[in-house]
């Protein structure tokens, strides 16, 4: 599968809300596919939302720690427990600002079959496994930024 283009910030289409999976037919495999090449082209390479390349549907990849997956039409539910770490996109490629996410996470969805699938995730997976869905929802991760903060991150964007 080739390696897609990745959206940059900046580009109106990040900011899109992303349609749920209907038909998991080839398609749906072969964006998987897509998002996972790409992703593990990239710097950083934890993890990719469809939207990041252009295709406004609720996918997700993952790349962390030596667990690699995917998750389709995703529902997070995250814990009380915060945890401020540096925090990256592949759409603002060398950046790195600190946030403060949920230790833990679990997603639930489906695989590119259809089939049901619910991933547990501590730590790193946990806050790559929310950023990926704030993508699929038009948000990014300095949304969760104070305004102070977010001004000085675009400001420090090459």
């Amino acid at each position: 599968m080739s390696v897609r283009q990745i959206r940059m910030f900046g580009d109106s289409s990040l900011r899109d809300v992303a349609e749920p999976v209907a038909a998991f037919d080839r398609s749906v495999r072969d964006l998987v596919r897509a998002l996972t090449a790409t992703m593990r082209a990239g710097a950083g390479r934890a993890g990719l939302a469809a939207p990041q390349i252009g295709v406004p549907l609720r996918v997700i990849a993952f790349e962390v720690e030596g667990r690699t997956g995917h998750i389709v039409n995703p529902r997070l539910e995250v814990s009380d427990r915060l945890i401020r770490a540096d925090e990256a996109c592949l759409s603002a490629p060398g950046m790195w600002w600190p946030l403060e996410r949920s230790f833990s996470a679990v997603a639930r969805g489906r695989d590119m079959y259809g089939k049901p699938i619910t991933v547990r995730a501590i730590g790193t997976l946990a806050r790559v496994l929310q950023h990926e869905a704030d993508h699929l929802d038009g948000v990014l991760f300095i949304d969760h930024l104070p305004a102070e903060e977010r001004e000085r991150f675009l400001a420090a964007i090459p």
